[in-house]
């Protein structure tokens, strides 16, 4: 009997782009993770917490992790099924890793974006990117009915 195995489709959404390190290029990261998560069918509140999240995670690619010349990248991994969106930012600068200070920051400061990351996703941390770049990663779920 030859039969062949059913074949488990992955119905995984992937989208990446890479964006130059200005200010212009993370409001580009923005709006590109929405439109596609809109294209994608990905509920509103998943994709409201997304575009804070990738805006504040590409704000500080441009502004903590530039290096003259080098770029960006976003990438979206969206599972349609689970509702659950991985987001990745990677720059070029991975001796400057992403930390959330200690106290509240004063209101001239900065250092607000990393709490409201870890307010908004399920998980969040940093890796390499090798050579000498880092990527932060940010996990968002439909919440659970109410």
């Amino acid at each position: 009997m030859n039969q062949t195995a059913p074949q488990l489709r992955t119905s995984v959404q992937l989208f990446s782009q890479q964006l130059s390190s200005t200010r212009r290029g993370a409001r580009l990261a923005r709006l590109l993770a929405v439109a596609e998560l809109l294209s994608w069918g990905a509920p509103p509140d998943l994709t409201e917490r997304a575009e804070l999240v990738v805006a504040e995670l590409a704000a500080n690619a441009v502004l903590h992790g530039h290096t003259p010349g080098r770029d960006f990248r976003i990438a979206l991994a969206y599972d349609p099924p689970t509702d659950r969106l991985r987001i990745e930012v990677t720059d070029s600068r991975g001796d400057r890793l992403p930390k959330i200070p200690p106290a509240a920051p004063a209101p001239d400061t900065g250092g607000r974006g990393l709490r409201l990351v870890a307010a908004l996703a399920d998980h969040w941390d940093s890796v390499p990117y090798p050579p000498s770049g880092k990527t932060v990663r940010a996990l968002l779920s439909e919440p659970v009915g109410p």
